[in-house]
């Protein structure tokens, strides 16, 4: 009678801890988040509340504004002057002079100006460009990581629950005396390490989430969003060739360093520019007052003057500024022919890796999953007539985990080849 009570205690001790914790985790997931939110929700938040992305903008204002700057002639300057030929004195009068000067560009200096603003605010829009392909791409990732270790936790929290429900059946076996104590107690430390396993998938969720908030707050106290989609749109067919094809005129990278290569030219026509010698024009008046001097006396006067000032170029005879120009030239053609050079060698490696998951997850859908499954539910039925051991449901158990796990990362991997095939290539069609 006292071993009935102390087994049934025990079963009910088991019930009640397995309860709780299940009550717990059902409790913290339902405080992850606010609401809920799309995947075209989220780029629109991204292009108008990443702080970054606002940043980066600011380039192209700026080079907006050399463009204007570029158009500007030289300034005249107006000089005043006044005089005085110690009148008190001598009585030689006093009188004022006005000058106006201004400096005559040859060379083409203006028009070289003009043309490299303009092109580096076509290299700053390109750049901006490539900076929001690379948010996105980013961005994007981080969003599909946030659905993998949702996955991932349900994954986790479906073993708990299963893990539990054998616990709670082996207490009671153990109160009828059909198993012994210590298979009682085995699967009870395994409910408790899954439940472990699940409170870091729990964690790794929720940190995804705070991650992904980053992207499209620009305020700390900015709404947690959790991200709506699946892993089942990621299918696509490309043809090698077209994607080469089309990188060429469309990826990022690929028009700033062709771009770059135009400015470096451009900076090279400058140099050349400025080489050219200038000339200054000035023209002035001059007004005498009337000389009251006894010895020389004379009328009041005023002079008209022009003339024309040439710079001494001597500093041309150093070519610092022009062989740097010459530099940055040849360097930006270094990094054109290398990004040209690596543009291939990407998009096959991209393609190649997208095209390995595409088959993996084919594998996993075709029978592994179902077939891990089969094998788990089967040890688990034969294990609670007596027919199998407990060690062996637990390798089964381990062993579907493994694959669900390897699955869910497989799914996220292939969907992370599609983000990076794509941005290699510099298209974009990615809606989920």
């Amino acid at each position: 009678m006292k071993n009935s009570v102390k087994h049934l205690k025990m079963s009910l001790l088991c019930f009640i801890l397995g309860s709780t914790l299940l009550a717990q985790e059902k409790i913290q997931s339902k405080q992850k988040v606010e609401a809920t939110i799309s995947y075209a929700e989220f780029l629109s938040k991204l292009v108008t509340n990443n702080l970054t992305y606002a940043a980066e903008k600011y380039k192209v204002n700026i080079a907006e504004a050399e463009v204007q700057a570029a158009k500007a002639f030289p300034d005249p300057e107006l000089s005043f002057g006044w005089f005085d030929n110690q009148q008190r004195r001598l009585q030689m009068g006093y009188g004022f002079e006005a000058e106006l000067s201004w400096d005559l560009e040859f060379g083409g200096k203006r028009k070289a100006r003009k043309n490299l603003a303009r092109d580096q605010k076509t290299l700053a829009e390109l750049e901006l460009q490539e900076f929001f392909h690379s948010l996105r791409a980013e961005a994007t990732v981080a969003y599909l990581e946030v659905l993998q270790n949702k996955l991932l936790y349900d994954i986790q929290k479906d073993s708990y629950e299963s893990m539990l429900q054998v616990a709670k059946s082996d207490s009671i076996r153990y109160s009828l005396g059909q198993i012994s104590k210590v298979d009682a107690i085995q699967s009870k430390l395994e409910a408790k390490s899954m439940f472990n396993d699940l409170q870091d998938a729990n964690d790794a969720w929720e940190n995804s989430l705070l991650e992904l908030k980053n992207f499209i707050s620009s305020n700390r106290n900015d709404s947690l969003f959790f991200p709506k989609g699946s892993f089942n749109q990621f299918d696509r067919l490309f043809h090698i060739d077209d994607l080469i094809i089309t990188a060429q005129n469309n990826r990022a990278d690929y028009l700033v360093a062709k771009q770059n290569k135009l400015v470096a030219g451009r900076q090279v026509a400058l140099a050349r520019a400025e080489r050219a010698i200038d000339l200054g024009l000035n023209i002035g008046v001059e007004n005498n007052s009337f000389v009251k001097n006894v010895i020389a006396p004379t009328p009041g006067n005023t002079v008209v003057k022009a003339g024309v000032s040439v710079p001494l170029k001597f500093s041309n005879r150093k070519e610092a500024g022009l062989k740097t120009a010459f530099y940055e030239e040849s360097q930006a053609d270094l990094a054109y022919n290398e990004v040209e050079l690596n543009l291939e060698k990407e998009i096959l490696q991209a393609f190649r890796n997208y095209q390995t998951k595409q088959n993996q997850i084919q594998r996993y859908e075709k029978g592994m999953l179902d077939e891990a499954k089969q094998v788990f539910e089967g040890i688990k039925y034969s294990y609670q007539r007596g027919a199998s051991s407990l060690l062996q449901v637990l390798d089964a158990q381990r062993t579907y985990n493994e694959t669900q796990v390897a699955y869910a990362e497989t799914l996220f991997a292939y969907a992370e080849a599609l983000v990076t095939l794509e941005k290699a290539v510099g298209i974009w069609d990615i809606d989920f």
